[in-house]
């Protein structure tokens, strides 16, 4: 869970940042491979939507069906399968807009950023972000690739709050 929560939260903040060729909106289908030091792949399918300054949702599809909500400096976690809330303060010293504004183009398509000793490989075709990789702090290599991309589109900001029947249990964390 804890992989997937930062994974999660440091790659919605690639999108939704300007430093890469200005993207205030991001919407695309998403594919997130995480593979272990033993070659063990685990494969997240779903939807992001991502609006500038700090508003993301990540729909998990497959495996498991999982919404994650990021607005300002907290993140909802709503598992319909457990009928399960977890909602989370963001350390405000993680300062995601860092990693973009720091990422400088290697050639044509491809940037590359460095945030507390992790190296992020971003991939651009054309005007639209392909992928994204980096190990994460547990040294998992962490694929995201997108397909079906809209940049720079008006995005509602009620897509962004977090729904759930009463009747879940809520941790707050």
């Amino acid at each position: 869970m804890r992989k997937l929560l930062l994974t999660t939260l440091i790659t919605v903040q690639l999108f939704a940042s300007t430093a890469l060729e200005e993207v205030t909106s991001f919407e695309a289908d998403f594919s997130q491979s995480i593979t272990d030091e033993k070659d063990k792949v685990l494969v997240y399918n779903g939807r992001i939507v991502a609006l500038k300054p700090q508003n993301a949702r990540w729909s998990y599809i497959k495996p498991i069906k999982k919404d994650v909500f990021i607005n300002d400096f907290e993140v909802t976690i709503v598992e319909p399968e457990i009928e399960q809330v977890i909602i989370k303060r963001l350390e405000s010293n993680f300062d995601f807009f860092k990693i973009i504004s720091n990422a400088k183009q290697i050639d044509q398509n491809t940037y590359v950023a460095f945030y507390r000793d992790s190296k992020f490989t971003i991939v651009k075709k054309g005007a639209l972000i392909e992928s994204i990789s980096y190990l994460d702090e547990f040294e998992n290599r962490v694929e995201i690739t997108f397909e079906n991309q809209k940049q720079n589109h008006i995005i509602e900001k009620s897509v962004f709050i977090p729904k759930y029947p009463m009747e879940f249990d809520v941790i707050k964390d």
